[in-house]
């Protein structure tokens, strides 16, 4: 049974989230973790924190269930919203500044047993 977390509104682009999220699926989760932990990206912090997250949701879900099998079975980053600012610019203009947001979608589940 598969357990979900969601992360929204977290103001990095989803560009350089995508990064750390391609880094981590399909792993399992102990190793996730652990790639997670010693990432010096900045959003590899709060990406740690909702991966534990989704272990805990599955934990909820499955009592007494076998966490050592979990893998990170899905990963999604979609854009969210876009604050618009700003820049001076010579000669009287302004520069438009994107700050773009994402939302990330985490779903573990056990590994398929092969019989």
């Amino acid at each position: 049974m598969e357990a979900v977390a969601k992360l929204n509104n977290y103001p990095t682009s989803p560009r350089k989230m995508r990064l750390l999220v391609d880094l981590i699926r399909g792993m399992e989760v102990e190793k996730a973790l652990a790639v997670l932990e010693h990432n010096p990206k900045h959003p590899a912090v709060p990406l740690r924190k909702l991966v534990l997250s989704a272990i805990s949701n599955w934990k909820q879900k499955n009592e007494g269930g076998d966490e050592s099998s979990l893998v990170v079975k899905t990963v999604m980053v979609d854009g969210a919203r876009v604050i618009k600012r700003m820049r001076p610019a010579p000669q009287g203009r302004g520069y438009r500044v994107r700050k773009r947001s994402n939302h990330v979608t985490i779903v573990v589940d056990t590994k398929a047993s092969k019989n």
